[in-house]
């Protein structure tokens, strides 16, 4: 039998409904609650990026390590003067970081005066977070490539053998770390590639006829063969030759400044033949025997050295050159040298190097040096004996004359240090036992601080050996 449906019946039920219909639309509108769903969804997304980069610095550290083991390696395998099979030194450097099964393949590339030495490691690094978007893991990827290339290079070695050197075997320390230094700069490698100037001063230079004569001088005798150069001389690099120039040097004087009654023994300007510029050689068997053959003696002018070193690297020396060749005095594959300043494949280098420093230097006035008599008189007299002893102490001091104060001599160095570094020439400076003045004059002098070198002792042969590895350039290419 059918329930009746009742009037309340109907009643509850349509209120129940819209009961149910009023609890949606209010729990639709309700927002309590909403932002934590955000913010959970934000927490995972952050902890996902950290994860992320986490893997990104883990393959950042792996790479580094890669990548500095493959630098490290190549500029150690194609320095010329490492006498282990190239690709077996950057097996070996890989070996020793503990990365041998990374390193991928090694290239050799070397001749005569150059090593090209290429190398390429992989390696594949798992990842942690990154695999839950998909990316299990990162490949590193390295490369390096290093060359040592000998290319055409000219240099100045400007030594000081002045009387200082004759004291605690320091001429001697000077002929060991010369020896070493034309050892590492001319090898079979190089043949005609570096050219070799020495220049040993004291307080002139000795030019050498070869040099003397190709110059217009007002030469007044033939006791040796030096240019008394002019303050303005050490603004430019340049050294004025015929037949482009028309100036007139002046002869340097011969005479001593002693006080001894004997005749001149040991004069301002030297006359021993092994005293003489060295231009343009790669004997380097000539070249060593020159530095041992030196002697200690008189005083020091560190600004006449330099200027000959400076523009013995100078195009305007190169006509002298030239007739050197022609007169068989220069090897001829030298030839056009100094090159250009802008030649790109040359270096042009000086290394200064000086035991003390600039001092007062003394010129006899010219109406007691100008005729024949006057000059051989000078050679039977030491000039600071014959004043004291020949002459009123009311007129001696006409005899003679200042010609610079040790200040001008260091105003003078730094002129012609700075016109070097003008035009190119990269100056390499070492200061053997000096006082402060002098490390300061030195440093000065220097392309940079890292070109100049104050040492002690057995340090010197250091100082060399560093100078001419550095001059035998090794660049990382990539």
């Amino acid at each position: 039998m059918k329930h009746a449906v009742t009037l309340k019946e109907v009643w509850n039920a349509a209120r129940t409904t819209r009961s149910a219909k009023r609890f949606v639309k209010e729990f639709a509108r309700d927002e309590d609650g909403a932002f934590i769903i955000f913010s959970l969804f934000m927490f995972v997304l952050m902890l996902l990026t950290a994860g992320m980069a986490l893997d990104l610095m883990r393959y950042e550290t792996h790479r580094a390590r890669l990548q500095g083991t493959l630098d490290r390696a190549v500029l150690a395998a194609a320095d010329l003067d490492q006498t282990l099979s190239p690709a077996a030194v950057v097996t070996d450097y890989f070996a020793k970081a503990g990365l041998s099964s990374f390193l991928t393949s090694t290239t050799v590339d070397q001749g005569l005066n150059y090593r090209i030495i290429s190398a390429q490691g992989n390696m594949t690094m798992p990842t942690t977070f990154m695999r839950l978007s998909g990316q299990t893991e990162l490949a590193i990827r390295g490369d390096a490539t290093a060359e040592e290339r000998v290319s055409n290079v000219e240099i100045s070695l400007v030594v000081d053998i002045s009387g200082s050197m004759g004291r605690n075997n320091k001429l001697s320390t000077l002929r060991t770390a010369s020896h070493t230094f034309i050892d590492t700069v001319i090898r079979p490698e190089t043949e005609d590639l570096i050219s070799l100037n020495i220049i040993p001063y004291t307080a002139q230079v000795n030019a050498g006829p070869d040099i003397f004569d190709q110059l217009t001088v007002d030469q007044k005798h033939n006791f040796s063969h030096c240019i008394d150069f002019e303050p303005a001389d050490f603004n430019t690099a340049a050294l004025d030759v015929p037949p482009v120039s028309t100036r007139t040097y002046k002869q340097m004087q011969h005479f001593q400044y002693g006080w001894s009654s004997s005749y001149v023994n040991n004069p301002g300007c030297p006359m021993q033949s092994y005293e003489r510029i060295v231009p343009f050689s790669q004997d380097a068997t000539s070249l060593k025997s020159t530095v041992t053959s030196l002697r200690a003696r008189a005083n020091t002018a560190i600004h006449l050295g330099m200027k000959w070193g400076v523009s013995m690297l100078d195009p305007t020396f190169r006509p002298i050159v030239t007739a050197m060749i022609a007169n068989n005095k220069v090897d001829p594959e030298f030839a056009g040298r100094p090159v250009a300043y802008n030649d790109p494949e040359t270096l042009k280098t000086i290394v200064l190097m000086t035991d003390g420093q600039n001092v007062d230097t003394y010129r006899i006035s010219d109406e007691f040096y100008s005729t024949p008599s006057q000059i051989a008189h000078w050679d039977r007299y030491q000039l600071f004996f014959f004043t004291n002893n020949y002459i009123d102490r009311d007129i001696d001091q006409n005899y003679y004359y200042k010609k610079f104060t040790a200040t001008q001599a260091d105003t003078m160095l730094q002129s012609i240090c700075d016109a070097a570094k003008a035009e190119g020439i990269l100056v390499w400076t070492i200061g053997f036992e000096v006082s402060n003045h002098a490390a300061g004059e030195m440093l000065d002098c220097a392309s940079s601080p890292s070109h100049f070198f104050r040492v002690e002792g057995v340090e010197l042969s250091e100082a060399f050996a560093s100078i001419a590895r550095q001059i035998n350039q090794l660049r990382l290419v990539l």
